[in-house]
C-alpha cells in the first residue's frame, strides 16, 4: 500500500508548512490557545494555516476552541468539541475521505488517537480493525477498557512519545493488517519500556499534597522518566483536580464528567476543557481560583485525554 508522507505535531509544536508535501490533511491537532506568549493561535496556528494556504485539504479535530466559529463556512474544517466526539478517529469517515480527494501528506497528533485517525484515513475511512474507534475513544477518554492491541500501542507511545520512527511503525502496523514482524517488534519493545516508567510514576504519586480541591505534585528532582497522564489520574483519586508541576509548567486536569472548564476559568480561549498547561509562576493563583470557583455541573460521559 502506498503511504502518504507521515508527519507529526501538536498544538504547541507544528512542523514548517514547507516541509509538508502537496495537499495536507491535519488530524487530531487542536488550535493553540487564543492567549499566550510565544505559543498562541495568532503566533502558532494562524501562521501555519497561512503558510499552507490552498494546500490544506482538511483539518479534522475534536477539541474545544472559540475560534472554531471562524471556520464554520470553510468545508475543509471538520471541527467538533470533546463532548461531541470523545476521539478523532470516529470523525474520519469514508464520505469525508472521498470528498476530500487525493492527498499527499497526513499531519497527525502524536498520541494513539491521532495515529489511529491517520491509519483510518489511509484505509479510506475504514477502521484498521473492528473496534478500533472504540479503542481510541477508551484510550483518549480514559473511560472504559481498550483492547490488548490498543493498550500495547498506547503504552509504547507514552514511553517513547518523541520517537517518530515508532509512530511510523504504528501506522504501518495498523494499515498492514497488524501482522507479526518488524513493526510489531518495535511497538512491543517500546511498550516494555513503559513498565519502568510506570514504576517511577507510582513513586511520584506518593508525593501529592492536598490544597483544598487540588492535589499537587512537584516533579523537580525526580529520577528517570514518568508518565504525566497516569500521574494526573493518580492525583484525581486524591482530590477533584490534579496538578503536575514539571519543567516550568503546570498541567491541570480533572475528569471530563466533573464539569470543570479550565479554558474558561483561566481565560485561555481554547484547548481541552479538562486539561490545560500554563506557566508554573501562577500556581498559587490557579489553586485559589479552583478553590473559589462554584461547584461545576457534572457532564454526561467522561474523558481525561492528554493533548499537549
Amino acid at each position: 500500500m502506498h503511504l502518504p508522507q507521515l508527519a507529526f505535531g501538536s498544538p504547541r509544536l507544528l512542523p514548517k508548512a514547507a516541509a509538508l508535501d502537496g495537499r495536507v490533511v491535519v488530524l487530531d491537532i487542536a488550535f493553540a490557545a487564543t492567549v499566550g506568549t510565544s505559543i498562541s493561535f495568532e503566533r502558532t496556528t494562524q501562521p501555519f494555516l497561512e503558510a499552507l494556504g490552498d494546500r490544506l485539504a482538511a483539518w479534522v479535530d475534536h477539541h474545544d476552541h472559540e475560534r472554531h466559529a471562524s471556520f464554520a463556512n470553510d468545508p475543509r474544517f471538520v471541527l467538533a468539541t470533546k463532548a461531541q466526539h470523545g476521539a478523532c478517529p470516529e470523525m474520519v469517515t469514508p464520505e469525508l475521505v472521498h470528498t476530500t480527494g487525493p492527498i499527499d501528506c497526513i499531519l497527525m497528533h502524536v498520541d494513539l488517537d491521532g495515529l489511529y485517525s491517520g491509519a483510518k484515513w489511509i484505509l479510506g475511512g475504514e477502521e484498521p480493525y473492528r473496534g478500533a474507534d472504540a479503542d481510541a475513544r477508551a484510550v483518549d477518554t480514559r473511560i472504559g477498557t481498550p483492547g490488548p492491541a490498543a493498550t500495547r500501542i498506547d503504552r509504547a507511545l507514552r514511553a517513547k512519545f518523541r520517537d517518530d520512527q515508532l509512530k511510523r511503525s504504528v501506522i504501518q502496523f495498523l494499515v498492514g493488517g497488524m501482522k507479526s514482524g518488524v513493526h510489531d517488534d518495535v511497538i512491543r519493545e517500546a511498550a516494555a519500556e513503559f513498565e519502568l516508567r510506570d514504576a517511577r510514576t507510582l513513586e511520584l504519586a506518593k508525593q501529592y499534597t492536598i490544597r483544598g480541591r487540588v492535589a499537587v505534585v512537584d516533579t523537580a528532582g525526580a529520577q528517570g522518566q514518568f508518565d504525566k497522564t497516569d500521574l494526573l489520574l493518580a492525583g484525581q483519586t486524591k482530590a477533584a483536580v490534579s496538578i503536575v508541576r514539571d519543567s516550568g509548567m503546570l498541567t491541570i486536569a480533572a475528569p471530563f464528567e466533573s464539569g470543570w472548564d479550565f479554558v474558561a476559568l483561566f481565560e485561555l480561549g481554547g484547548g481541552m476543557p479538562t486539561r490545560v498547561t500554563i506557566p508554573e509562576q501562577k500556581l498559587d493563583t490557579v489553586i485559589a481560583k479552583i478553590n473559589d470557583a462554584p461547584a461545576p455541573t457534572p457532564r454526561t460521559g467522561g474523558m481525561t485525554a492528554s493533548d499537549d
